[in-house]
């Protein structure tokens, strides 16, 4: 499974931003999907994640802001970040796992793409 994020850019604090990954290869084995970030000089952590059955787990932080989504065929899943805050600037990196509990965030996911830079202004 390959996996490409995009969407990220410069932002000023309140306004809103669209991840998007497009995941190519074998997406058939893909039953959990979901967005991590790494702020400079911290640890990646988790952010959002849903299941084949569009079950979401958010991470405190961004629940009541951020919205996961994805299409039906799991090629394609998206971040919506709201009323984003400078302390939401991070690389964001979309994920992907064969099983649904990836979706918890527990212990990471098998399938990493690239970063996209979220840069968020005061």
């Amino acid at each position: 499974v390959q996996l490409q994020a995009s969407g990220g850019g410069l932002v000023q604090a309140g306004e809103s931003l669209r991840l998007s990954c497009a995941a190519s290869g074998n997406t058939y084995s893909i039953n959990a999907m979901g967005w991590y970030r790494q702020a400079p000089g911290k640890q990646r952590e988790f952010v959002a994640a849903m299941t084949g059955r569009f079950n979401t787990n958010y991470a405190d932080s961004v629940k009541d802001w951020f919205t996961i989504s994805r299409d039906n065929a799991k090629t394609t899943w998206y971040l919506q970040m709201d009323s984003l805050k400078p302390e939401d600037t991070a690389i964001y990196y979309c994920a992907a796992d064969p099983l649904e509990p990836a979706m918890w965030g527990f212990y990471g996911m098998d399938y990493w793409g690239n970063g996209t830079q979220v840069t968020v202004s005061s």
